[in-house]
């Protein structure tokens, strides 16, 4: 249980080599600040997330904690799973703060970073919500589309735009017709620039625009954005649209110099035991659920490089990005290999379709934990209810009398409350078994999960609280509260979230800076 100080772990994140940098503080925590290309992996979801972040056993793995002591526990829990080689960094977040390294509020920081910095080199071209609320009342108005997932477009959107991700919009061009003008939009920066400089390096420079700061300069223009959105199907591609798609990918591999592996190369980097390598089927989340391929994981093109550390847990490791036609991956590698990755392209066969499914790490075991039913547990009276759901849940609605607490804030909980039976309810019945472990190592003898958790309270009439002002925000570690209502009217906090992310450059130090390859334009 090696800790080091923050100079030498910072070295380590800087040095080259492969390296999982995980910050086991809580969402809001992170959010409020952290080391740059620290990978978010809180301490109440490390077993459940860990396998996917960091799939090699035999990875080097170095923690960051508040200096609170946790970082101790997730060692532990991590050795327990079978990773052999971890170390902790001696003071955690405060002593990476007293030693003067950047730190950054938000989330998926490098991604948007790299965004910014990709605008200083292709300047795209931008246009205002003024200057579009005119162009969409021209003919021809340009074709508008949203770069975002369809979740995220659901929510809201700029009037008349359609949902086509980045990626997914390049590959399919041939089938939108031949626009005269182009706009594309996102909730603010980030994947409306990349969006642009993808089409435009799909062959339609000049022709393309980004809406200036998305759906938030919209709103901050005094218009609205419409709510409780349909996505529509994504246009289909004939035979002739799929060739242009590969013609395209072809051209952008060239240009760049971006690497292609086959199904025998897949499987022989797979093999290796000194390397992480990590692969991905890129394609619409239809294609992968009509034609799945076992041996990937599904991370859509555009999403998998705004959000890499979602996916992506170990610095300088290899990525395999797969699908049909070669653009969406060769799109998805232009930005990652600018992330410090080595990505390899691949375009789906029948041979990649037959591979194997990768092994997957096995969470910890838990031990046998009792359960008892939510009706049973209505007729003790000596039992403290430990509701450790996400805050939101908690404040919404819990079991009177219930006491809210995390995983890192367990043990001074447990001690507060003393002897007695403690009853546990989480979100899912896997992590209420892992809290309740945690808790058995804490010295609790008694202890039971609540079958069906807070829901089944709740249908056998136990008493509830609604609209909780309880837990307060500065207790809510778990919630990313950082300018969290700037989709929800919050103007202000638009205004602050874009002064954040147009800051970004202006943060990186030095050794930072040289972290991201970037590609010139030519």
């Amino acid at each position: 249980m090696k800790s080091i100080p923050v100079q030498q772990a910072r070295a380590l994140v800087h040095g080259g080599n492969e390296i999982a940098f995980l910050d086991i503080r809580e969402a809001g925590q992170f959010v409020e600040g952290h080391p740059l290309f620290a990978i978010p992996l809180p301490y109440s979801m490390l077993e459940h997330r860990i396998g996917v972040l960091v799939p090699r056993l035999t990875c080097p793995i170095l923690l960051i904690d508040n200096g609170d002591g946790v970082a101790l526990r997730a060692l532990q829990r991590l050795a327990e799973m079978g990773y052999a080689d971890i170390l902790h960094t001696d003071g955690g977040m405060s002593a990476w703060v007293k030693a003067g390294f950047p730190v950054y509020k938000g989330v998926n920081v490098p991604s948007k970073t790299l965004g910014e910095m990709a605008e200083h080199i292709w300047h795209p071209k931008m246009v205002t919500a003024d200057d579009l609320a005119e162009a969409i009342k021209s003919s021809p108005a340009p074709a508008f589309f949203d770069a975002r997932p369809a979740s995220e477009y659901a929510k809201m959107r700029v009037p008349g735009a359609f949902c086509l991700p980045n990626g997914e919009l390049a590959h399919r061009m041939s089938a939108i017709g031949d626009p005269t003008q182009i706009v594309v939009t996102c909730a603010g920066r980030t994947r409306g620039i990349t969006g642009v400089i993808g089409l435009m390096l799909a062959g339609l420079d000049g022709t393309v625009a980004a809406l200036e700061n998305g759906t938030q300069g919209w709103a901050l223009s005094g218009r609205d954005l419409e709510r409780n959105n349909q996505p529509s199907p994504f246009p289909e591609l004939d035979a002739s649209g799929l060739a242009a798609s590969r013609q395209r990918a072809d051209t952008l591999i060239e240009r760049f110099s971006l690497q292609v592996a086959n199904c025998d190369e897949i499987g022989r980097m797979m093999a290796d035991p000194d390397r992480t390598t990590y692969v991905f089927d890129v394609r619409s989340p239809k294609e992968a659920i009509d034609d799945p391929i076992a041996v990937a994981e599904h991370a859509a093109s555009g999403q998998l490089v705004q959000a890499t550390d979602q996916w992506v847990g170990v610095r300088n490791s290899r990525l395999i990005v797969c699908c049909d036609t070669g653009l969406r991956s060769a799109l998805a590698a232009f930005w990652l290999c600018q992330l410090g990755y080595d990505v390899h392209i691949v375009r789906i066969t029948d041979k990649v379709r037959h591979m194997a499914a990768r092994p997957t790490v096995d969470a910890a075991p838990t031990g046998r934990i009792n359960s008892i039913s939510a009706s049973d547990l209505l007729t003790m009276t000596d039992a403290t209810v430990l509701d450790m759901r996400p805050s939101t849940a908690f404040r919404a609605a819990h079991v009177t009398g219930a006491i809210w607490t995390t995983r890192p804030g367990l043990s001074n909980e447990l001690a507060r409350i003393g002897t007695g039976t403690i009853a546990i309810l989480a979100d899912t019945e896997d992590r209420a078994e892992t809290f309740a472990r945690d808790a058995a190592g804490l010295g609790v003898r008694d202890i039971l999960i609540v079958d069906g958790g807070h829901d089944a309270l709740a249908k056998s009439g136990a008493q509830l609280t609604l609209d909780s002002q309880y837990p307060d925000p500065s207790e809510a570690i778990d919630f990313p509260w950082f300018v969290h209502d700037r989709h929800d009217g919050n103007l202000e906090s638009s205004r602050r979230y874009l002064a954040w992310e147009t800051g970004l450059i202006a943060q990186l130090d030095a050794v930072e800076k040289a972290a991201f390859r970037l590609f010139e334009k030519t």
